[in-house]
């Protein structure tokens, strides 16, 4: 594969962190906005695409990427499980509880002259199990599309999955 310009490179190290922002933010703001962790993941994933297109195809280390992978869908399942201590599987055992990580317990909003106004600002930290599971899911696209990327990129170039 030839080397990229210098542009590309450039352009490359300057959209990194927006993008990276940006396919978090999509992930962390899941339970409150349309998104979540396989979108935001597909963002960063595409991310880690155009950096193996602007630099080449560096060592990227498949074992570790792999390994985040099996982490994410390990911590997605842990959790469902983990929802059986309190009788149901998948149950969102942290929201509403004061735990300090997602546990923020929810406005259910107001009574105005006889009227109910339900609250539309939820905080961040409220989702409970949600986000714990759109971070796991997050990571497992990310490492997965990479993975993919990875194993095309190298397949394409050099005619065995080796990539040697």
């Amino acid at each position: 594969m030839e080397e990229m310009s210098p542009i590309v490179k450039t352009i490359t190290k300057i959209a990194f962190a927006p993008i990276f922002l940006f396919g978090s933010y999509i992930i962390l703001h899941g339970h409150l906005t349309p998104g979540g962790g396989f979108q935001g993941g597909a963002i960063i994933g595409t991310l880690m695409a155009l950096y193996l297109i602007a630099f080449g195809a560096v060592k990227w280390r498949k074992k570790l990427l792999s390994i985040i992978e099996s982490m994410g869908l390990l911590v997605f399942i842990g959790t469902a499980f983990l929802g059986l201590t309190s009788g149901y599987f998948f149950f969102n055992f942290i929201g509403g509880t004061g735990f300090p990580l997602f546990g923020e317990k929810l406005q259910t909003g107001e009574l105005i002259d006889g009227v109910f106004f339900p609250s539309n600002n939820a905080p961040l930290l409220s989702s409970g199990t949600i986000a714990v599971m759109n971070i796991s899911v997050g990571l497992e696209v990310i490492a997965g599309l990479t993975l993919i990327i990875v194993a095309m990129g190298l397949f394409a170039f050099t005619g065995k999955e080796g990539g040697e």
